[in-house]
């Protein structure tokens, strides 16, 4: 798996992936992350991801992002009681 681009953003890590037939596009924000596979035949290479991941897409990431983070601040707490 090779490093093939990068999507700047302010607040999370946006990095794209080449493996034999497959795209994977991960996200990551401390320490979680969200990884989203794509066959080379669905997009139209790194310019065809940089149009998918979109203003709505990546608020979608950015919520679920937030819900981890209470779901995992939640869990921390209960093992702390």
């Amino acid at each position: 798996m090779r490093v093939i681009g990068n999507i700047p953003h302010p607040k999370i890590t946006i990095s794209i992936f080449s493996m034999n037939d497959k795209y994977q596009v991960r996200f990551e924000a401390g320490p979680m992350e969200q990884i989203f596979k794509l066959l080379h035949s669905e997009v139209n290479g790194v310019e065809g991801i940089h149009k998918l991941v979109d203003e709505e897409f990546l608020q979608k990431i950015m919520d679920r992002f937030n819900e981890m983070y209470l779901s995992f601040k939640s869990a921390k707490e209960r093992l702390s009681v």
